[in-house]
């Protein structure tokens, strides 16, 4: 695996990455398959030290996990421009974490139960009276393809998390600071 190169940035805090993977509502899940990478923006949840996903039983993503190629996973957030003097100089503040192993379909129905209800409070928190169970999932299918959701789990057999921090004086604002020239 390679190592982050620009060792200045690396985050080495196991704490902040967790947090900021726990915080984050996107990820990326970038795959293999034919001739061009196939990279998917998901909602996802951070648990138990693994990335849990969900989508349709069938479909492209479904197809290309089913065959455990070997994925990336990427979450970003970008804090804004560093301003510099130099037009070289300037830069982005961010921080990013990428994590790398293969998706397993999840095929415990009540580890599949419980990652969807994290999931569920995650993105509408104390909105359904009732926890999903597993019977739920094992019942359910889908109005578009027929079929029972697909859970994949990721389990990081590598990460490299990266980070620029600035303060936010340091941020450009988009105000005019001087006269051109």
């Amino acid at each position: 695996m390679e190592q982050i190169r620009y060792t200045q940035r690396i985050c080495a805090d196991r704490g902040k990455i967790e947090d900021f993977l726990a915080r984050m509502r996107i990820g990326v899940l970038g795959m293999s398959s034919g001739a061009y990478p196939y990279c998917v923006p998901v909602n996802y949840v951070w648990r138990g030290g693994a990335v849990y996903f969900h989508g349709l039983g069938s479909g492209k993503k479904t197809e290309i996990l089913l065959k455990e190629p070997p994925v990336s996973f990427t979450v970003f957030e970008e804090y804004g421009t560093v301003k510099d003097e130099v037009p070289c100089h300037a830069d982005t503040a961010y921080l990013s974490v990428m994590i790398f192993g293969k998706a397993e379909r999840v095929a415990d129905v009540n580890e599949g139960a419980a990652a969807l209800q994290a999931i569920v409070e995650k993105y509408m928190p104390a909105h359904y009276k009732s926890k999903l169970s597993g019977a739920l999932i094992e019942k359910y299918r889908s109005s578009h393809d027929q079929r029972a959701v697909s859970i994949f789990r990721i389990v990081p057999l590598a990460m490299t998390a990266k980070e620029n921090s600035a303060a936010a004086e340091d941020l450009f604002s988009g105000e005019a600071s001087g006269s051109p020239g």
